[in-house]
């Protein structure tokens, strides 16, 4: 199945009927979305109406650069903050961290979205499209920093999505606009990168998002185009019952599958539950990609509308002042 983007904070005719289509799970939302709350929870609700079966409605809402909702919102930092205090406050840092997940997950509920792509769990060590967005460059910070952010957002009611998986931060390229080949061994991988994800698993993160980066010694295709990575290693070796999603199939590092539909098939035959199509302009042919394919229609089950919120309930929430208090201390 697909989870597609849409151009504007309003829907048009041809979105509408996008999301007619089997074979639309759901939309993510980005700061083209965007224009305000009330904006935003207005045009969640259009897509849901708008589709003959439940979608999933989500959003890329990290904090720091990555948070597509901005006004009215709580200005939340990016994860390195946390990775810094945790050299002086071990459990300050891991209280601060489950806090910015209940903080964050509540807010995007209280919009009517569904589920926030979070917590990145790639490691701290350079990579251009990570950089701060990630806890710390320790696996085992990192691994304790995952448990506490899982049991946030699951406080929220919202499920929780590992990424990038098998681990996108020991690379230096960012994949939105080049290759990136990590030469490394799996029992490196497994002693460094995979740990965080492990601990993610054991807190019972709902789904996992994959990476565009190679790891030739292990599987010589991309990671969300390899069964070995997400059959034999993800689901066999580490045991994850839960949905896989590919990372958007418009970033560079995606195109070595070939064409809008050679990258959805890629991705969907190697065992990826759902397909991400961030650019309204690759909507049309991803659909016709995969018209004669069989759907998962159960996938995303899970992760859909986990219970009522809203705005009035939360800004009455005496938790609420307080977190966003000490969280945009930290911004």
């Amino acid at each position: 199945m697909l989870v597609i983007g849409v151009a504007g904070t309003e829907l048009t005719a041809q979105e509408r009927d996008w999301l007619q289509n089997d074979a639309c799970a759901g939309v993510i939302l980005f700061s083209r979305n965007f224009a305000s709350k009330a904006q935003v929870a207005e045009l969640s609700q259009a897509i849901r109406e708008a589709a003959p079966r439940p979608q999933l409605v989500c959003v890329d809402q990290e904090g720091g650069r990555v948070q597509r909702f901005r006004e009215g919102y709580s200005a939340l930092p990016p994860l390195e903050p946390f990775g810094r205090l945790y050299a002086s406050d071990p459990q300050a840092a891991l209280q601060m961290a489950e806090e910015h997940a209940w903080l964050m997950a509540s807010e995007v509920r209280a919009t009517g979205v569904d589920l926030s792509f979070a917590p990145v769990v790639d490691l701290g060590r350079g990579n251009r499209a990570i950089g701060n967005r990630a806890f710390s460059e320790d696996p085992q910070v990192v691994a304790e920093f995952t448990r506490a952010y899982v049991r946030g957002m699951h406080a929220a009611g919202m499920a929780a999505t590992l990424k990038h998986f098998p681990g996108h931060g020991s690379v230096l390229e960012d994949t939105h606009f080049d290759d990136a080949v990590d030469p490394r061994t799996l029992e490196q991988m497994q002693a460094l990168d995979l740990v965080p994800f492990v601990a993610g698993i054991q807190a019972k993160a709902d789904a996992v998002m994959m990476a565009h980066v190679v790891y030739p010694a292990v599987s010589p295709e991309p990671a969300g185009y390899s069964k070995v990575w997400i059959q034999d290693i993800l689901r066999a070796q580490m045991g994850f019952r839960g949905v896989v999603f590919s990372d958007d199939i418009g970033m560079a590092a995606a195109f070595s599958a070939g064409g809008i539909k050679a990258r959805v098939d890629a991705h969907l035959d190697a065992g990826c539950d759902v397909v991400l199509v961030c650019h309204p302009e690759l909507v049309e042919e991803s659909l016709a990609a995969v018209s004669d394919r069989n759907l998962n229609t159960m996938a995303l089950a899970n992760l859909i509308g986990r219970g009522a919120v809203a705005w009035e309930g939360l800004l009455a929430d005496a938790r609420y002042g307080e977190a966003r208090s000490r969280q945009e201390g930290l911004a």
